[in-house]
């Protein structure tokens, strides 16, 4: 029960500190009264989703009802934005980059099964499942107290957090320039390493299966297949390709405020809490999934002792 206070007290002193920059900026602090405006429409969209994620995931016992509007919901976002900034350049391209990111996100997402005609059902990420029975998230109580704090609240308000820079810029008058084309070519670049990694994932579990279908059990499979976990392609030299791609993403992005002169200290600007809190977000995931590999898999700590989780230092060797 402590560590469970000490994970509530974590998740909700970040809650407060994201949802408190943003309304304190809301409030009064340097925003036109054109990003107040566009600010109050994102934050229904975002306050509607978080009600939805939390009554939905709660009547049906799928948890999974945030990861399906992950990919959605920046394309609202950054598509608002641009609306109401009046289609200006720099919008516009911040929007189409993260429309291609939530298009390569929502699809990965789809063909695991996630989508269904009735949109509340689709198959629940299995990580879910793991928390649920995990002590202190086993009580029922306990569970939905995280689903409302982590799950619905802390979640929408960091997907919204991450769109942010979207706003800050929207009123510059600095032209659309080769800064921001320097920024939108290494988002996309981050973008193609997401879409390889992807790749690689799918087809290696997708063989994986077929192989386990026929009968076979996981140590009578050919190499690499044995071994339970994707070495393949790009993973065989970073544990988390598709993790650097999501974080370099979003970290680019922010620096679009800073090709339009929106930042007032050195490179920085309000909205970067967004990426730095989205790192932050993907190094409890990192380490919740590793633990998962190396319970499921006896070679999955001898990858961790040789591959780095981002940079493509040295190849996995299994002998």
């Amino acid at each position: 029960m402590r560590k469970f206070l000490r994970l509530f007290a974590l998740i909700l002193t970040v809650i407060i500190v994201i949802g408190g920059s943003i309304m304190g900026i809301v409030s009064g602090i340097d925003l036109t009264e054109l990003q107040k405006s566009t600010m109050i429409v994102l934050s229904i969209i975002c306050g509607a989703s978080v009600l939805y994620c939390f009554v939905v995931g709660e009547l049906t016992g799928n948890t999974s009802q945030m990861d399906k509007l992950w990919s959605l919901l920046p394309i609202v976002y950054t598509w608002v934005v641009a609306i109401k900034g009046g289609f200006k350049a720099r919008l516009v391209v911040f929007a189409c980059v993260v429309t291609l990111w939530g298009v390569r996100l929502t699809y990965n997402f789809a063909r695991k099964g996630a989508y269904k005609l009735k949109f509340w059902e689709g198959r629940e990420d299995y990580r879910w499942a793991i928390l649920r029975n995990k002590k202190p998230l086993n009580n029922r109580i306990v569970w939905a107290i995280f689903d409302l704090f982590f799950i619905a609240i802390y979640q929408n308000v960091l997907v919204l957090a991450i769109c942010l820079p979207s706003v800050a810029v929207m009123e510059s008058n600095v032209g659309f320039g080769w800064f921001d084309a320097i920024v939108t070519i290494v988002a996309l670049g981050f973008l193609i390493l997401e879409l390889v990694s992807d790749e690689y994932q799918w087809k290696f579990h997708q063989t994986k299966k077929k192989y386990l279908d026929s009968g076979l059990q996981l140590e009578e499979l050919p190499s690499p297949y044995n071994l339970g976990f994707n070495t393949t392609g790009v993973w065989g030299y970073m544990r988390h390709p598709n993790y650097l791609g999501e974080q370099g993403i979003w970290l680019s992005l922010y620096f679009f405020t800073f090709g339009a002169g929106v930042c007032k200290y050195g490179i920085f600007n309000w909205t970067i809490i967004g990426s730095l809190v989205l790192v932050l977000l993907f190094i409890g995931s990192s380490t919740l999934g590793e633990a998962i590999s190396k319970s499921k898999y006896p070679k999955y700590s001898l990858y961790i002792d040789q591959v780095s989780k981002y940079l493509p230092i040295k190849r996995f060797d299994e002998n």
